[in-house]
Protein backbone atom coordinates (compact mmCIF):
# COMPACT_ATOMS: atom_id res chain seq x y z
CA UNK A 1 0.00 0.00 0.00
CA UNK A 2 2.44 2.53 1.05
CA UNK A 3 4.87 1.85 -2.58
CA UNK A 4 2.00 4.33 -4.15
CA UNK A 5 -1.27 5.84 -2.76
CA UNK A 6 -2.25 4.28 0.57
CA UNK A 7 -5.54 5.23 1.29
CA UNK A 8 -5.82 8.86 2.79
CA UNK A 9 -6.22 9.05 6.62
CA UNK A 10 -8.98 10.73 8.29
CA UNK A 11 -7.09 13.70 9.26
CA UNK A 12 -4.24 14.33 6.99
CA UNK A 13 -1.63 16.56 8.50
CA UNK A 14 0.53 18.37 5.79
CA UNK A 15 3.14 19.36 8.73
CA UNK A 16 3.62 15.86 9.80
CA UNK A 17 6.02 13.01 8.14
CA UNK A 18 4.23 10.25 9.05
CA UNK A 19 1.24 11.59 8.18
CA UNK A 20 2.27 12.66 5.05
CA UNK A 21 4.30 9.01 4.11
CA UNK A 22 0.74 6.75 5.41
CA UNK A 23 -1.42 8.89 2.62
CA UNK A 24 0.59 9.03 -0.21
CA UNK A 25 3.80 6.55 0.01
CA UNK A 26 6.72 7.11 -2.20
CA UNK A 27 4.90 9.41 -4.60
CA UNK A 28 4.25 11.75 -2.22
CA UNK A 29 7.97 12.45 -1.69
CA UNK A 30 8.67 13.51 -4.68
CA UNK A 31 5.33 15.61 -4.92
CA UNK A 32 6.22 17.01 -1.63
CA UNK A 33 10.14 18.22 -1.77
CA UNK A 34 8.83 19.29 -5.41
CA UNK A 35 6.69 21.69 -3.67
CA UNK A 36 8.87 22.42 -0.82
CA UNK A 37 11.83 23.71 -3.43
CA UNK A 38 10.41 24.63 -6.62
CA UNK A 39 7.22 26.77 -5.13
CA UNK A 40 7.19 28.91 -2.58
CA UNK A 41 3.75 27.65 -1.42
CA UNK A 42 5.82 25.08 -0.01
CA UNK A 43 7.77 26.66 1.88
CA UNK A 44 5.58 25.02 5.36
CA UNK A 45 6.66 21.43 4.30
CA UNK A 46 8.93 19.30 6.16
CA UNK A 47 11.00 17.88 3.80
CA UNK A 48 14.11 17.19 6.28
CA UNK A 49 12.11 15.00 8.41
CA UNK A 50 10.34 13.62 5.44
CA UNK A 51 13.29 12.68 4.07
CA UNK A 52 14.74 10.77 7.47
CA UNK A 53 11.18 9.16 8.31
CA UNK A 54 10.99 7.75 4.34
CA UNK A 55 14.75 6.13 5.54
CA UNK A 56 13.68 4.70 8.38
CA UNK A 57 10.86 3.19 7.09
CA UNK A 58 13.25 1.34 4.39
CA UNK A 59 14.58 -1.13 7.65
CA UNK A 60 13.28 -4.19 8.12
CA UNK A 61 12.13 -2.80 11.72
CA UNK A 62 9.11 -1.12 10.05
CA UNK A 63 6.01 -2.26 10.36
CA UNK A 64 4.88 -4.11 7.55
CA UNK A 65 1.62 -1.66 6.42
CA UNK A 66 4.38 0.91 6.34
CA UNK A 67 7.43 -0.83 4.70
CA UNK A 68 9.07 1.19 1.87
CA UNK A 69 11.59 0.33 -0.63
CA UNK A 70 15.08 2.69 -0.26
CA UNK A 71 15.70 2.34 -4.40
CA UNK A 72 11.98 3.85 -4.63
CA UNK A 73 12.92 6.61 -2.14
CA UNK A 74 16.06 7.56 -3.23
CA UNK A 75 14.70 8.00 -6.63
CA UNK A 76 11.64 9.80 -5.78
CA UNK A 77 13.63 11.90 -2.99
CA UNK A 78 16.23 12.89 -5.86
CA UNK A 79 13.41 13.58 -8.04
CA UNK A 80 11.34 15.74 -6.34
CA UNK A 81 14.81 17.67 -5.13
CA UNK A 82 16.43 18.60 -8.41
CA UNK A 83 13.45 18.79 -10.22
CA UNK A 84 11.69 21.49 -7.93
CA UNK A 85 14.86 23.46 -7.46
CA UNK A 86 14.92 23.67 -11.03
CA UNK A 87 11.93 24.26 -11.63
CA UNK A 88 11.82 27.72 -8.54
CA UNK A 89 15.45 28.67 -10.82
CA UNK A 90 12.82 29.14 -13.90
CA UNK A 91 10.24 30.44 -12.16
CA UNK A 92 12.54 33.08 -10.95
CA UNK A 93 13.95 33.82 -14.19
CA UNK A 94 10.35 35.14 -15.18
CA UNK A 95 9.10 37.03 -12.47
CA UNK A 96 10.33 35.50 -9.17
CA UNK A 97 11.57 39.07 -7.68
CA UNK A 98 8.23 40.06 -8.15
CA UNK A 99 6.56 37.71 -6.73
CA UNK A 100 8.82 37.57 -3.57
CA UNK A 101 8.32 41.33 -2.97
CA UNK A 102 4.70 40.92 -3.06
CA UNK A 103 4.67 38.13 -0.39
CA UNK A 104 3.45 39.34 3.35
CA UNK A 105 4.50 36.24 5.01
CA UNK A 106 7.00 37.01 7.46
CA UNK A 107 8.95 33.26 7.34
CA UNK A 108 9.38 34.11 3.40
CA UNK A 109 10.63 37.23 3.76
CA UNK A 110 12.92 36.09 6.44
CA UNK A 111 14.16 33.47 3.89
CA UNK A 112 14.66 35.78 1.25
CA UNK A 113 16.93 37.72 3.30
CA UNK A 114 18.90 34.81 4.62
CA UNK A 115 19.41 33.76 1.22
CA UNK A 116 20.94 36.62 0.20
CA UNK A 117 23.00 37.15 2.80
CA UNK A 118 24.21 33.32 1.89
CA UNK A 119 25.12 34.33 -1.26
CA UNK A 120 26.52 37.45 -0.51
CA UNK A 121 28.66 35.78 2.00
CA UNK A 122 29.67 32.20 0.27
CA UNK A 123 29.03 33.14 -3.44
CA UNK A 124 27.51 30.82 -5.73
CA UNK A 125 28.48 27.38 -5.02
CA UNK A 126 28.92 27.54 -1.64
CA UNK A 127 24.71 29.24 -0.90
CA UNK A 128 23.32 26.72 -3.03
CA UNK A 129 24.64 23.58 -1.32
CA UNK A 130 24.37 25.23 1.97
CA UNK A 131 20.70 26.66 1.63
CA UNK A 132 19.17 22.71 1.41
CA UNK A 133 19.43 22.37 4.83
CA UNK A 134 17.84 25.46 5.68
CA UNK A 135 14.28 25.14 5.81
CA UNK A 136 12.45 28.46 3.75
CA UNK A 137 16.11 29.06 2.48
CA UNK A 138 16.03 26.43 0.22
CA UNK A 139 12.68 27.28 -1.25
CA UNK A 140 13.44 30.94 -1.67
CA UNK A 141 17.13 30.34 -2.93
CA UNK A 142 16.28 29.07 -6.05
CA UNK A 143 13.47 31.56 -7.42
CA UNK A 144 16.13 34.22 -6.31
CA UNK A 145 19.06 33.04 -7.79
CA UNK A 146 16.50 33.07 -11.20
CA UNK A 147 15.56 36.64 -10.51
CA UNK A 148 19.20 37.51 -10.03
CA UNK A 149 20.50 35.94 -12.98
CA UNK A 150 22.37 33.63 -11.76
CA UNK A 151 24.22 31.71 -15.18
CA UNK A 152 22.45 28.10 -15.60
CA UNK A 153 25.08 25.80 -15.71
CA UNK A 154 26.63 27.27 -12.45
CA UNK A 155 23.12 27.39 -10.51
CA UNK A 156 22.18 23.96 -12.12
CA UNK A 157 25.80 21.75 -10.94
CA UNK A 158 25.84 22.99 -7.75
CA UNK A 159 22.12 22.74 -6.76
CA UNK A 160 22.22 19.15 -8.49
CA UNK A 161 25.73 18.54 -5.69
CA UNK A 162 23.41 20.06 -3.11
CA UNK A 163 19.69 18.39 -3.53
CA UNK A 164 21.71 14.77 -3.99
CA UNK A 165 23.68 15.43 -0.67
CA UNK A 166 20.56 16.96 0.93
CA UNK A 167 17.91 14.31 -0.18
CA UNK A 168 19.81 11.24 -0.23
CA UNK A 169 21.91 11.64 3.04
CA UNK A 170 19.23 12.43 5.32
CA UNK A 171 17.02 9.11 3.47
CA UNK A 172 20.20 6.68 4.14
CA UNK A 173 20.58 8.37 7.80
CA UNK A 174 17.05 7.43 8.72
CA UNK A 175 18.10 3.71 7.06
CA UNK A 176 21.51 3.50 8.64
CA UNK A 177 19.62 3.90 12.15
CA UNK A 178 16.57 2.25 11.35
CA UNK A 179 18.84 -0.75 10.32
CA UNK A 180 20.96 -0.50 14.07
CA UNK A 181 18.14 -0.19 16.27
CA UNK A 182 15.18 -2.73 16.53
CA UNK A 183 11.53 -0.53 16.70
CA UNK A 184 13.22 2.50 15.63
CA UNK A 185 9.45 3.73 14.62
CA UNK A 186 8.60 3.43 18.44
CA UNK A 187 11.15 6.16 18.89
CA UNK A 188 10.35 8.02 15.56
CA UNK A 189 9.61 11.32 17.01
CA UNK A 190 12.86 12.11 18.98
CA UNK A 191 15.19 10.28 16.09
CA UNK A 192 13.41 12.73 13.72
CA UNK A 193 14.44 15.95 15.87
CA UNK A 194 17.44 14.61 16.21
CA UNK A 195 18.13 14.22 12.99
CA UNK A 196 16.72 17.55 11.70
CA UNK A 197 19.00 19.58 14.39
CA UNK A 198 22.32 17.47 12.90
CA UNK A 199 20.96 18.54 9.33
CA UNK A 200 21.57 22.20 10.58
CA UNK A 201 24.81 21.62 11.84
CA UNK A 202 26.46 22.00 8.47
CA UNK A 203 25.28 25.43 8.42
CA UNK A 204 25.59 26.24 11.78
CA UNK A 205 29.47 25.98 11.80
CA UNK A 206 29.48 27.99 8.70
CA UNK A 207 27.76 31.03 10.06
CA UNK A 208 30.08 30.51 13.29
CA UNK A 209 33.97 30.60 10.97
CA UNK A 210 32.13 33.39 9.07
CA UNK A 211 31.49 35.24 12.50
CA UNK A 212 35.16 34.21 13.34
CA UNK A 213 36.90 35.55 10.41
CA UNK A 214 34.35 38.83 10.63
CA UNK A 215 35.63 39.50 14.22
CA UNK A 216 39.43 38.81 13.44
CA UNK A 217 39.18 41.79 10.57
CA UNK A 218 37.10 43.96 12.98
CA UNK A 219 40.01 43.41 15.73
CA UNK A 220 42.50 43.94 12.96
CA UNK A 221 40.81 46.74 11.35
CA UNK A 222 40.98 48.64 15.21
CA UNK A 223 44.37 47.52 15.69
CA UNK A 224 45.33 49.23 12.49
CA UNK A 225 42.96 52.64 13.20
CA UNK A 226 44.78 52.67 16.42
CA UNK A 227 48.22 53.13 15.26
CA UNK A 228 47.60 55.46 12.71
CA UNK A 229 46.22 57.93 15.10
CA UNK A 230 49.34 57.06 17.02
CA UNK A 231 51.35 58.15 14.71
CA UNK A 232 49.33 60.88 13.47
CA UNK A 233 51.34 64.39 13.94
CA UNK A 234 50.69 66.55 16.95
CA UNK A 235 49.83 70.00 15.53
Amino acid sequence: MIEGFGALPAALNPLDAGSLLAAFGTVGIAVVLFAETGLLVGFFLPGDSLLFTAGLLCTAGAHGDTRLSLPWVMFAAAAGALVGAQCGFVLGRRGGRVLLARSRNRHLLDGVARAEELLGRYGHAKAIVLARFVPVVRTVLNPLAGALDMPVRVFTLWQVAGGLLWSLGLVLAGYLLGSSIPNIDTYLLPAVAVIVVLSLLPVGLEFLKARRRTARRDRASGAGDGRRRRDDPVP
